[in-house]
């Protein structure tokens, strides 16, 4: 493979790293590293009892990914006999072996992979790049990413109580991106030229993006069996697939209008499939909420098209960073006015033009310059019928959506949904409905009228995180921007022409309140215990002490309370890294907060630091703040969920780089307190010598941090194999199933390595598996992103 091949692939990884490291936002406002100084509160860790058990037959590894599972948010607290207060199972070691390993006493086995078969008549996955692009929209996709469950009766009906689904039910699951080496019979084509790729290829890697819906059940010999075994029910009626080329409804503000008009689309009603889906969420009448990420870089846009747009559209575009054509998708489309005009609305050939976002034509409702615009938002699909058109609710704001979590509703109260946006120094939002809940919409006729009840109006929050622990929720109304903007003074950066582009470009609304940047808000999770909402916030990654304003590292002098450390961290050569040093963020730590009153609508809140990443031996004192062992220790907590079940937090992490010289990525279990449980911590000036593994320099803010972990409140409950993110996890309602899902495992192959049966895979999971250093196997297994559901041998809780 030439050398072109190899960077490009390794390109293509970058971008998307890229769109979430990068800081776009401007703004030399308070960030979140400050705020920590002033707060800090921890919480216990898990621990366990028992060896561990491999199983070899499950792996993984490709890009980064986002976030999965959200709480089932109409589930009461867990009962004191199911909810677990501590950690009884063995910790799993930290390893770089390309396996899935669970602890000893639970079994773990894959059921759905990328290209199995959604649908009777669709032929085995071949996996070796050879399968009819025409079938991808029946087969899983790639990368699988949040993942929410549905419950099903024993009968296969739609449940009309809670709690139902404990032997069938759907699986709704985000397919990120694509792994192209993967996916061909040979490497991506004309990855590097100017030339048009291929169609074949280009149809296959739409197809694998966006959503699986798809039926899981315990059977026996092919049919429903309560006391059988975990498995896809390829047969099923509900199985379907939403990809990028899928028709999606526009609904609420956005609906209608100017900026949403394509040619696809002149009254700017629809668009067609979604992108970068990463985390997820779960709405209390029963609907699937998927949240497109890192969209902005699929779109061709060349730097010639800021001639032909306005100011205001130039610092739009900037501040989302729109263009990059990261899969050359757009080399299939029209590049010219005559031919775009050749290529009727609906068909094949403009289905690649919609990748060009170009100003081509003389008006919009003939090109597509505002394609970028149907995309960054949640979209609602109902699970449980096929028939349902999705929507994308655009009231709930444009961004690099990470999640969309809810408290659990009270009846006469509005709703809130809780959104992060996944790039360096940006925001937390929150959406509150403009309707009170009615008990009565939550087993509905039309699941998708219920979703405009609710989803479609209401009022989008940004969150700032003060220093002493209070935060405050900023509206973001064209009133309260303009007024904001006002009393900055000065020419606005940008001009907001009505409430809809407020929302549409929320990013620069949350600038002009000032909202608290955040070091890469990503996964959200809801404790119904407590009614407590937590974020990852993953790394910061990209930082120098003392650099100059404007520059995309952390400032010291600007870390705050929520966003309190600063240190370098080094990192060994292996097989499948290199050396080198971290400096910044870059182990991320977790944030909770809880609304005043327990309010949805509530406008204030507090907070504390529930847990921070860190190596065991790093400095006490300014990094490993959560008195983390060998048993607990981790780097860049991405995925996150709490069992409304048992109670239990579990964190997943998502790491390319910082711990990766140590363990593949894995998914830990901890028992959570409540904000305020913990302790004050001091701000700690610059350390002068290495303490432990944490060389001079290291900083940190004043903060609060919550009560502090212990082997029996926090424990490392698997570790997945080589190259690979551990995102995804949610359970059946008695807790005693649980799915989980591994991503992009080998992502790190090099391009020499992709020809048909090459066999030189950094991963060969779930097929098959590759210790560290060892040669390759010929012929092996190419790697398939994968879902593996857990259960404990003795039939009891996860995690118990």
């Amino acid at each position: 493979m030439n050398a072109p091949i190899q960077d490009e692939l390794r390109h293509v990884r970058d971008l998307i790293e890229a769109q979430e490291n990068q800081i776009t936002n401007p703004r030399g406002g308070p960030e979140f590293l400050d705020i920590v100084r002033a707060r800090f509160d921890r919480r216990g860790f898990l621990r366990g009892t028992g060896g561990t058990v491999t199983a070899a037959l499950l792996g993984g590894g490709t890009l980064a990914a986002c976030g999965g599972g959200s709480d089932d948010p109409v589930a009461a607290a867990p009962a004191p006999s199911t909810r677990v207060t501590a950690l009884n199972f063995t910790a799993v070691a930290k390893t770089r072996d390309d396996t899935f390993t669970v602890p000893a006493g639970y079994t773990a086995s894959v059921v759905y992979r990328t290209g199995d078969p959604i649908a009777t008549g669709v032929a085995a996955y071949s996996n070796v790049g050879t399968d009819a692009p025409a079938t991808y929209d029946r087969r899983s996709g790639d990368n699988h990413d949040g993942v929410e469950y549905f419950g099903l009766t024993d009968g296969g009906a739609v449940p009309t109580a809670r709690g139902i689904g404990n032997n069938r039910g759907i699986l709704a699951m985000n397919h990120e991106y694509v792994t192209q080496q993967f996916l061909h019979a040979s490497a991506p084509t004309n990855m590097s030229g100017a030339s048009p790729r291929p169609a074949n290829e280009v149809d296959r890697e739409v197809a694998l993006h966006g959503v699986s819906i798809v039926e899981m059940w315990k059977q026996s010999s092919g049919a429903f069996s309560a006391t059988g075994t975990w498995a896809l029910n390829v047969g099923s009626s509900y199985n379907r697939r939403i990809t990028a080329a899928t028709r999606i409804e526009i609904s609420g503000p956005g609906r209608n209008h100017p900026s949403m008009v394509t040619k696809f689309s002149p009254t700017g009603t629809a668009t067609r499939g979604t992108l970068n889906n990463c985390g997820t969420g779960y709405s209390f009448w029963g609907t699937f909420l998927t949240c497109e990420e890192n969209w902005a870089g699929y779109f061709l846009r060349p730097s010639t098209d800021n001639a032909n747009r306005s100011a205001r559209e130039q610092v739009a575009l900037a501040r989302y960073t729109v263009g990059g054509d990261r899969y050359r998708w757009g080399t299939l489309a029209a590049s010219t006015a005559t031919a775009m005009a050749a290529n009727a609305a609906g068909s094949a050939a403009d289905l690649y033009d919609r990748w060009n976002t170009s100003v081509l034509a003389a008006t919009a409702d003939l090109d597509y310059r505002n394609v970028h615009n149907t995309f960054g938002w949640v979209v609602e699909i109902d699970p449980y019928d096929p028939t349902a058109i999705p929507k994308k609710r655009t009231a709930l704001g444009r961004f690099a959506h990470e999640a969309a979590v809810a408290l659990p509703p009270v009846a006469g109260q509005p709703l809130a949904f809780y959104m992060g946006d996944d790039s360096r120094g940006d925001y937390i939002y929150k959406f509150v409905s403009s309707a009170n809940w009615d008990a009565a919409d939550a087993f509905p006729a039309n699941r998708m009228a219920i979703g405009d009840k609710y989803l479609d109006r209401g009022t989008l929050y940004a969150a700032k995180f003060n220093n002493d622990g209070t935060g405050t929720w900023l509206p973001l109304t064209l009133t309260a921007v303009r007024a904001a903007q006002a009393t900055a003074g000065g020419t606005p950066v940008y001009t907001f022409a009505d409430e809809f582009d407020v929302l549409q470009n929320c990013r620069l609304a949350a600038d002009a309140m000032g909202a608290t940047k955040m070091d890469r808000p990503e996964w959200g999770a809801v404790n119904v215990q407590t009614r407590e909402v937590y974020f990852t916030l993953t790394e910061n990654n990209s930082g120098a002490l003392n650099a100059a304003s404007g520059s995309t590292g952390r400032r010291v002098d600007n870390l705050d309370a929520a966003n309190p450390r600063f240190h370098a961290d080094a990192r060994v050569a292996t097989d499948t890294t290199t050396a080198g040093t971290n400096t910044g963020n870059p182990f991320g730590h977790i944030i909770r907060f809880k609304e005043a009153g327990d309010s949805a609508g509530a406008t204030t809140f507090t907070w504390d630091v529930f847990l921070f990443g860190a190596q065991a031996d790093a400095d006490p004192a300014r990094v490993n703040l959560s008195g983390l062992t060998s048993a607990n220790d981790f780097a860049r907590a991405d995925g996150l969920w709490f069992s409304p079940t048992t109670g239990l937090c579990w964190v997943q992490t998502d790491d390319s780089g910082a711990f990766l010289d140590q363990s593949n990525c894995m998914m830990l279990a901890a028992v959570a307190g409540r904000v305020g449980d913990g302790r004050r911590l001091t701000a700690q000036a610059a350390s002068t010598a290495a303490v432990g593994s944490t060389p001079a320099g290291a900083v940190l803010a004043a903060t609060q941090v919550g009560a502090t972990f212990t082997e029996t409140t926090l424990k490392r409950f698997l570790v997945g194999p080589r190259d690979q993110e551990i995102t995804g996890v949610i359970e059946t309602p008695d807790g005693k199933t649980m799915f989980v899902n591994v991503q992009h495992p080998g992502e790190d192959t090099p391009a020499a390595a992709i020809t048909a049966n090459a066999g030189d895979f950094t991963s060969y999971w779930p097929a098959g598996s590759r210790a560290p250093g060892s040669a390759a196997q010929a012929n092996g297994p190419r790697p398939r992103s994968a879902t593996v559901v857990i259960t404990k041998n003795d039939g009891g809780l996860i995690g118990s």
